[in-house]
């Protein structure tokens, strides 16, 4: 390939948009400003990538070659900013500030086809975050920084918490804009003021020179201000696609060349008013729904609502902590199953991590003692013993809650989207029909008035804000509650089921209050090696057993095996032991009764304990409510307590016993293949299976250290009784968001009337489009707080 450098000012650079130098740099007929922006060019055509160049005109940033980055070869500055590292996989995610368009986004997800080291990336565009996932022995931070910084997306790297660091950044060039429109504008209304109010024959003199003055101000408004509208408009339409910023798009285009036709050729003032009136209004409106996300956003991240506690151990004693409350040094106690909170090093223990909800992976990864576990992993062995080496990041948990890897919403389309497809072809019907309408009248001043005012007044911007503004009203209201549920999308599942399946131990009963008793005997020794080896395990009943037994002191184990729902065995001070229901115990063994918690040391049984659990409080009342509901019952127990729940529940529950984890996940494929809409409670532990399968799964939980990211929701025990009202208010929620729609409906209905007429001036069009728009907004908020009392939820 051969450069040459030329003498010659002509268009801007073809990379990045600036002005070329008198000595530029080009290639391939293009001319480019400087060896980085050339050089960023011959990266992406080497490597097939110039479709980046196709989104957009112009997208990439100036290359700046001066980067200083031999601090990223320091192992302990690599370890303080990786999400994960595991042999030959890490995963990083960077705030780059540079990510503003369609083409940032393509380039950014092909960054495996300039490096194949490189698995995988993910965007945030709101957020302006990359999420990398790569193979550190094939390209080092380092290189992979470089990568990015030759492609010009330099990373903005700090050691802080770049989304919380950057949460409250304000979109400067929003900002911007909309200063520069509503000067433009308030300039443009003052030269207008004589064609508002009559031209005397003085001001007519000045008519020509207002006319210009109102163009030349027009000019930065169509093509700075409104720029991002035209950019979405083409976007949406390559890809076949009609978005609700195409009709703003257009009615901007028709306002400026309407306005440069008449005032270029002398037949009237123009619309520069109108045009920029509208922009301003558009943009203000664009920065009320940014505030509004990010309140959303903040609201969800980063207060302390979610549910997760973790055991620490103080003194030798254990004591359950809010991860907020986290420090760097603590040590912590992670029993099988349980979450890692943060990452941490193995200081005892034989951890089995299953990295499932950060990578994907779901094959247990071992970890040796002093080796690092990273936040997200779930321990599959015996307890192990771990000390906090990096601050606790909320945002990263929330994060591995809303991940993909566990449910497809491919085939869930909420209620927004399936609006908004129909939304802006309607617009144009109607827009293009007005104008043809009114041509056919020989009035050409009434068909453009129609036109703009049309699509003006049928606004889009109620469709962008009335959903997530209610949903997250209502995700409010179940936090406090006691009700976590983790998206928006997740409350319209919710509002769709229409039959409950519950499991038994640890739903419809509780551990609290239960009464223990055991059949056999149990030597002191004995006892504390019952109680090392409950210790391990996050079920209710080894939790409640292991406070009933209450010893002083616990023994080491080996050898920990944990089957979900069934038992749990170990090898202490060289002899087996088990506990567990009767089905695990070897054949030699005879169990004095089918129920309870087998206990055998040696291979010799040692006798049972009995749980005479107790019913949540108001479990009857609550069955009554739920009739409208078709209802179930999946248990892994036996069917000693049949009479009981026959007597909680209707004639019509289908009651099922001695149902393993696969058995239950079948039941809930077999219901929806019958056309129901399942929602399950279970307590995520050996029914985690059915509750990631249910369209909405409800982790219920006596104790917040059971934190499980593959179900929707989590709803703590003594909440359980206001589930009809959780329901009641998802509804709700929907009825207000259509209720919002049937608002803007109606009230695009009557300006479209006016506009059809063209009687509606545009500007006026554009003044009442926000005045909807904050209507709509002050409407979802006080009706969701009213269906909030009506539901007893507030």
């Amino acid at each position: 390939m051969d450069e040459s450098k030329k003498i010659d000012i002509e268009l801007g650079c073809y990379h990045c948009g600036e002005t070329l130098p008198k000595i530029k740099y080009q290639l391939y007929d293009k001319d480019f400003c400087c060896a980085g922006c050339l050089g960023v060019f011959k990266i992406l055509s080497e490597n097939n990538l110039c479709n980046y160049y196709t989104y957009n005109s112009n997208p990439g940033k100036q290359f700046n070659s001066e980067h200083h980055l031999e601090y990223l070869d320091e192992p302990k500055i690599i370890g303080q900013l990786l999400d994960y590292q595991h042999e030959g996989s890490s995963i990083i995610t960077f705030y780059i500030p540079a990510i503003h368009c369609s083409s940032c986004i393509w380039l950014l997800e092909h960054l495996y086809k300039i490096n194949p080291a490189i698995f995988s990336s993910r965007i945030d565009f709101l957020k302006r975050q990359v999420t990398i996932s790569f193979n550190h022995e094939q390209i080092s931070l380092r290189q992979l920084v470089e990568t990015l910084n030759q492609i010009g997306y330099e990373p903005s790297i700090n050691l802080q918490d770049v989304v919380k660091a950057h949460s409250n950044s304000v979109d400067k060039a929003l900002i911007l804009k909309i200063a520069i429109a509503g000067f433009c504008m308030g300039n443009v209304m003052l030269f207008s003021f004589p064609e508002y109010f009559g031209l005397s024959t003085f001001e007519k003199q000045f008519q020509l020179l207002f006319g210009w003055l109102n163009l030349a101000f027009a000019i930065p408004v169509a093509f700075y201000c409104g720029k991002d509208y035209f950019l979405s408009a083409i976007t949406s339409l390559k890809h076949k696609r009609i978005n609700l910023d195409t009709p703003l798009a257009l009615i901007i285009a028709v306002l400026f060349f309407r306005t440069a036709f008449e005032v270029i050729f002398n037949a009237g003032p123009g619309f520069a008013d109108t045009l920029t009136g509208l922009v301003f209004l558009l943009l203000l409106g664009k920065w009320l729904k940014q505030r509004t996300y990010h309140h959303i956003s903040f609201d969800r991240d980063y207060r302390s609502y979610f549910p997760i506690a973790v055991t620490t151990l103080q003194e030798g004693k254990e004591k359950p902590v809010g991860i907020n409350e986290l420090c760097i040094g603590d040590r912590l106690w992670i029993r099988n199953s349980e979450l890692v909170p943060a990452d941490s090093i193995l200081m005892k223990g034989d951890a089995w991590m299953d990295m499932s909800f950060v990578t994907g992976e779901s094959q247990p990864i071992h970890k040796v003692l002093g080796e690092i576990i990273y936040a997200g992993g779930r321990q599959t062995g015996e307890a192990i013993e771990l000390e906090v080496v990096k601050p606790v990041s909320q945002s990263y948990l929330t994060g591995l809650w809303n991940n993909e890897h566990y449910k497809s919403n491919a085939d869930k389309q909420n209620f927004n989207d399936s609006m908004a497809k129909y939304f802006s072809i309607v617009v144009f019907l109607i827009s293009f029909s007005a104008a043809a309408y009114w041509l056919s009248q020989q009035d050409s001043h009434k068909a453009w008035a129609a036109f703009t005012a049309v699509i003006i007044v049928a606004c889009p911007c109620v469709l962008a804000l009335s959903t997530p503004f209610t949903l997250s009203a209502v995700l409010s209201i179940f936090d406090k509650k006691g009700f976590y549920v983790k998206n928006t999308d997740a409350v319209e599942q919710l509002a769709k089921c229409n039959l409950i399946v519950f499991d038994k131990t640890g739903t419809l009963t509780t551990t609290e209050n239960a009464i223990i008793k055991f059949s056999g005997t149990l030597t002191d020794r004995e006892n504390n090696m019952v109680a090392s080896l409950l210790r391990n395990s996050t079920h209710p009943l080894s939790r409640h057993i292991l406070k009933a037994l209450n010893v002083d002191g616990f023994l080491p184990l080996a050898n920990y095996k944990e089957k979900i729902g069934k038992g749990l065995s170990a090898l202490i001070e060289n002899q087996h032991i088990y506990a567990g229901h009767s089905s695990m115990l070897p054949p030699s063994v005879e169990a004095r009764n089918e129920s309870g918690v087998h206990i055998t040391i040696g291979n010799v049984y040692k006798g049972f304990f009995e749980i005479q659990q107790q019913w949540r409080h108001g479990l009857s009342e609550l069955v009554q409510k739920l009739r409208p509901f078709k209802l179930q019952v999946l248990s892994g127990d036996t069917d000693k307590d049949h009479k009981e729940l026959k007597r909680i529940f209707l004639d019509s529950t289908r009651i099922r016993f001695r149902q393993n984890p696969h058995q239950k996940l079948d039941a809930i494929l077999e219901l929806q293949q019958n056309g129901n809409k399942v929602l399950m409670l279970g307590d995520g532990l050996n029914d985690a299976g059915a509750l990631k399968q249910s369209d909405f799964g409800i982790a219920l939980t006596d104790n917040i250290n059971n934190f499980t990211p593959g179900c929707d929701a989590i709803l703590k025990g003594d909440s359980l009784n206001l589930l009809p009202n959780f329901i009641q208010l998802s509804k709700d929620g929907l009825k207000v968001v259509k209720m919002s729609f049937s608002i803007a409906i109606a009230y695009n209905c009557i300006g479209v009337y006016f506009a059809l007429q063209g009687t509606l001036y545009p500007l006026v069009a554009a003044v009442l489009m926000p005045i909807s728009t904050i209507t709509i907004i002050s409407f979802t908020t006080l009706a969701t707080r009213w269906f909030a009392r009506k539901n007893n939820l507030t």
